[in-house]
């Protein structure tokens, strides 16, 4: 018998979710660099506080994107929620890192940059619990197993980096914890404490990005017969 017609709706929904996907992979290390720039040098400054509304926008597309694949799945939907509130969150507070840098001393400002560093490291994580999800309505065992793995190394790496973040912040702002003659250690943190939290990031990130682009793939060879 021949094989029954794709489900035109469906097909369109496995669009919509490689699109996403695909918008998530690139919009991910581009909102990191934009960001970082808008807040800490004067690159980006003629352009305001755009660059950082356009990728924070471009990652929330990316979620919306997703939306559209089994809307019946509650549990899917849940998590995908969340991630996307998050990155509401994020869109609200982007402008605040131009702001920031143009008054770096307003204390209002930093709290609010921040709040955003927080809120930035907890959409990473739900995102990660949203390709947890995804790959568990995907027929293929060991994309799930595999996802499983990294998502959760990749959660406990960003818990891991929001309490040394708490930790660092309590030293840099009541220096009289630390010994006097750990001088040294004081110094440097208050230095290099942001370049040695983004390095700490970029691990997260880089397995982030790695299950995006296999989640992607693995869609498009099982559903569209191409590898690309």
């Amino acid at each position: 018998m021949p094989d029954a017609p794709p489900n035109p709706e469906l097909l369109r929904s496995l669009g919509r979710l490689v699109r996403g996907l695909s918008a998530l992979f690139w919009g991910l290390p581009i909102a990191l660099i934009i960001c970082v720039q808008t807040a800490r040098t004067e690159i980006l400054r003629v352009f305001g506080v755009l660059p950082p509304l356009v990728v924070t926008s471009w990652l929330l597309f990316g979620l919306w994107q997703l939306g559209y694949f089994q809307k019946q799945e509650r549990i899917w939907h849940s998590a995908l929620d969340r991630a996307k509130l998050l990155a509401i969150v994020n869109l609200g507070l982007s402008p605040f890192l131009f702001w920031w840098s143009q008054m770096p001393g307003q204390p209002f400002f930093m709290l609010v940059v921040g709040l955003m560093s927080v809120t930035g490291l907890l959409f990473l994580s739900n995102l990660n619990l949203v390709l947890y999800r995804l790959s568990a309505m995907l027929p293929d065992e060991s994309l799930r197993q595999e996802t499983k793995h990294f998502t959760l190394l990749n959660r406990y790496l960003v818990f891991f980096i929001l309490v040394l973040g708490i930790v660092l912040i309590t030293v840099l702002r009541f220096p009289s914890l630390v010994p006097s003659s750990a001088w040294v250690v004081t110094t440097l943190l208050s230095n290099y404490s942001i370049f040695l939290l983004l390095f700490l990031v970029l691990l997260p990130l880089a397995m982030t990005m790695a299950l995006l682009w296999k989640i992607k793939e693995v869609i498009l060879e099982s559903v569209f017969g191409q590898g690309r």
